[in-house]
């Protein structure tokens, strides 16, 4: 699975302002309501949930909020690098400026997983992390997060 299944160029937006994680979690279900036409208020419940059993962010100013919904057909992501970052209650309590949503199918047990691992290891890839925050639109966002699994594979 590599990261352009999961994204489409819509679903990337650099310089996204928002203040707290809260208000980054309603902006992160709005844009993927949008996209996958499921009403936001679903999302962000979903989303929440999760929360609730431990924060996504991994440290490092990287999270990947990620929850199941009924309705889905396919694994979708949404990618949005933070203007400032934000406190999200990480491992490392830094806050986070690169958040990579996930959203599944309820009954998707290992399309989930190998969706997770991918963006973790996304995540744990220094030198794309430092293209990732010197990127100044989603474009280039977008490119960046496209081309990173076929680099790997080359």
């Amino acid at each position: 699975m590599e990261l352009a299944d999961l994204l489409a160029p819509g679903a990337v937006v650099a310089g996204v302002k928002t203040t707290s994680k809260k208000q980054l979690l309603s902006i992160l279900a709005a844009h993927a309501g949008t996209l996958i036409n499921i009403d936001e208020r679903r999302i962000l419940e979903a989303i929440q949930e999760r929360e609730r059993l431990g924060s996504t962010g991994l440290g490092g100013g990287v999270a990947i909020p990620h929850a199941k919904l009924p309705g889905l057909t396919s694994v979708i992501g949404v990618f949005m690098q933070l203007e400032t970052p934000v406190d999200f209650d990480s491992l490392d309590g830094k806050p986070v400026d690169l958040v990579f949503l996930l959203l599944a199918p309820e009954d998707a047990g290992a399309e989930h997983l190998k969706a997770l691992a991918r963006v973790s290891r996304l995540f744990r890839d220094q030198a794309t992390l430092a293209k990732l925050r010197g990127s100044s639109s989603s474009d280039a966002l977008y490119a960046l997060l496209a081309a990173y699994g076929q680099q790997k594979a080359a």
